[in-house]
């Protein structure tokens, strides 16, 4: 099987490129998805940050209150650290366990969305990388529109990334995703044209 990683900066537009493969029936496994996932599986993440940060952040329900939590983390590489050690164990654990889901299901290819693919390492354990790119320009603009935050907390959540542009040096591939929903879509449609050729080469 072979594993694909997606990578992008915040505002990206990973999620488009995502979409267009689920639109295909391609098996995608979200990292974003998988990070809220944890907190049901393994309700000790919980404990761990009630005890590390604070009760503060969690509602009467017991729920984290993931936007204030963000604004008070993003603040500070020490306390992001903290918080990737206590999660991303659990984060890595879970995704390794669906990437072997997929091999018994006999799965061609096998995406895994990940915005902090490169930062935490996962892309060496994947066979192809690709960059979902734009101008940081457009990224900001994005980021402050999407999730209504201003340009201090847009740029605290940037920075909190690996730069766009240094991340190129990882991909093996790059979708430029500054133009129009059409240009993404050719660019990927050439780019799974190309794994589909790596696919047939390894079963020859």
């Amino acid at each position: 099987m072979l594993k694909v990683g997606i990578t992008g900066g915040i505002g990206s537009g990973k999620s488009t490129v995502t979409n267009m493969l689920r639109d295909k029936c391609f098996p995608i496994i979200d990292a974003d998805i998988v990070a809220r996932e944890v907190f049901i599986i393994y309700p000790e993440i919980a404990f761990t940050i009630k005890q590390e940060f604070g009760y503060e952040f969690f509602n009467e329900k017991g729920e984290l209150n993931r936007k204030e939590f963000g604004k008070y983390i993003f603040k500070s590489d020490l306390l992001r650290k903290k918080l990737e050690g206590i999660i991303m164990p659990f984060i890595r654990r879970e995704i390794n366990d669906r990437i072997k889901i997929c091999e018994e299901e006999n799965m061609k290819i096998c995406f895994l969305d990940a915005p902090t693919l490169i930062e935490n390492h996962f892309h060496t354990n994947m066979d192809i990388t690709i960059l979902v790119w734009v101008e940081k320009d457009v990224q900001i603009q994005r980021v402050m529109s999407r999730d209504g935050l201003d340009l201090d907390e847009t740029m605290d959540r940037i920075r909190a990334q690996m730069s766009i542009d240094e991340k190129k040096k990882f991909a093996d591939f790059i979708i430029d995703n500054g133009g129009s929903v059409e240009n993404t879509k050719l660019q990927l449609d050439s780019i799974i044209t190309q794994l589909e050729g790596l696919n047939v080469k390894n079963d020859v």
